[in-house]
This record gives structure tokens, C-alpha cells and sequence, in this order.
């Protein structure tokens, strides 16, 4: 089970690792106000009514900080993670969190009717039957409980862009261990291949950032973090380098 993000993004003006290293837990997106979907995590929102409606109301009086984080089963054993569409590192969470996991497919923001728990899992054949593009292809994950860092994190993954940057060492302050995936990596002939997947507007945006050619994920968040562009459309952007740039295929 995975939890994916950007590693190189804010939390309230701080480095998000440097966040995550003085908390020690994973805090859901009710707490933090930020996320890399949609930003509905709040009383009368989307992701609120969402959880009313499958938990029973089992939240609705609770604070923030006792809501589930959400993440996914990476049941096709990707290296970026079961959800790359959300980031390009991952926490890889021990098999013990899956005793308090709930999962759905497809995702919450298409309010699903399948549901499973480690015990009783039905998603995967569902999952596999259907023909999802690359990025929706995940069945996600709902964590009841904390997720800390020293004891419910087998290791953080990241991609070797980050390589010898302060993100990798900002990462080895967290206390889990720190892992590599292959790495995500798209160049501008590759890119422009695909105006139709989230238009040509991002195409060119992409191209605009590219360094010598090529998008990787650091990159993208030096663009993110810039400012200087609508952050959905550096998203999108993003969501081209995941689906076109995972360099093990």
C-alpha cells in the first residue's frame, strides 16, 4: 500500500519533508488544506459528504486530525507507487496498516459502490477487468488511524532526480529508510505526441519548461513552486510526464 505525493511542494510555506520530518505523521488533506487532486476536504465539500455517506457518519463530529488518509493498493506492484497520477515519491506502508484500511474502486471522486478490506477484497478483479488509462488505474486506499513515519512506513520512495538535492537529504531526517524507483523522465519529441490527452496547451507549457529537452519531476516542481503558472495547468503537465516518462517500460 502506497502513499504518493510531490516531495519537492509546500505544507503552509515550509518544504513539505521538512514538515513531515517535525510532525512525524502523515496528516490527511482536512488537515494540511493541500493535495494533489481535488481540494474538497472540508465540512459541506465533496471528500466530506463522501465519507459521511461511506463511514455512516462515523467522522462527522470527529476533528480533522482523526479522518483517514487516502493512498492506494499498489495490487500491479508499479515503481512509482499505486498512484503516480499524485506524485512522483511514495511512502510504502507496512503490511500491518492493512488490518485498518478500507479500499474502493474506482476512485472516491466517482462515488463508487465496490468496497473491500484486506479480508474480504473483490476490487482487484474489478481493477483488472476494466480498461482505466494508466493514471485511474488504481484501486484506492483509505488508512483509519495515524500514519507515523518511525513505525507505520517501510520506506520512502523517491525519484533519482532527487538525487544528492536537498529533498534527498530532507528525506533521510524523516527516520524511515529511503528508497529509489526508476525515475520518471519525458522528452519534447515524446511529449508532443500526445496533444489530445490534456491538450496542446499543456503540450507546450511542458515543452516551455523543459531543460535541454527533457521533463522530470523536478522540474516540474521548480515550476510548481515558481508560481508562474496556473498550478492546474503544471499539473497537467505532471500528468503528461506520469503516463509518458516512466523510464521501466
Amino acid at each position: 500500500m502506497t502513499l504518493n505525493f510531490h516531495p519537492d511542494r509546500s505544507l503552509h510555506g515550509k518544504p513539505i519533508l521538512e514538515a513531515l520530518a517535525e510532525d512525524g505523521v502523515y496528516r490527511s488533506q482536512f488537515v494540511t488544506g493541500t493535495g494533489n487532486g481535488g481540494l474538497t476536504a472540508h465540512p459541506g465539500g465533496d471528500r466530506w459528504r463522501w465519507e459521511s455517506r461511506i463511514f455512516d457518519g462515523a467522522y462527522d463530529e470527529g476533528g480533522a486530525h482523526e479522518r483517514p488518509v487516502y493512498g492506494a493498493l499498489n495490487f500491479r506492484r508499479k515503481p512509482a507507487g499505486g498512484a503516480p497520477r499524485f506524485g512522483s515519491a511514495h511512502f510504502r506502508l507496512t503490511p500491518q496498516t492493512l488490518a485498518r484500511t478500507t479500499f474502493c474502486y474506482p476512485d472516491s471522486f466517482f462515488e463508487p459502490s465496490d468496497f473491500g478490506v484486506a479480508a474480504r477484497m473483490g476490487l482487484i478483479e474489478l481493477a483488472l477487468a476494466d480498461h482505466q488509462d494508466e493514471l485511474d488505474d488504481y484501486i484506492e486506499a483509505q488508512v483509519h488511524g495515524p500514519v507515523r513515519l518511525d513505525s507505520h512506513v517501510e520506506a520512502l520512495v523517491l525519484d533519482p532526480c532527487y538525487r544528492g538535492t536537498a529533498i534527498e537529504a530532507a528525506a533521510r531526517r524523516l527516520g524511515c529508510p529511503v528508497e529509489w524507483h526508476p525515475g520518471f523522465r519525458l522528452g519534447v519529441e515524446e511529449l508532443r505526441r500526445h496533444p489530445g490527452y490534456r491538450g496542446r496547451e499543456y503540450v507546450d507549457l511542458g515543452a516551455q519548461l523543459a531543460v535541454d529537452g527533457v521533463l522530470d519531476p523536478r522540474i516540474v516542481g521548480d515550476a510548481a513552486r515558481a508560481g508562474r503558472h496556473d498550478p492546474q495547468a503544471v499539473k497537467k503537465v505532471w500528468h503528461y510526464l506520469a503516463r509518458f516518462g516512466a523510464t521501466w517500460k
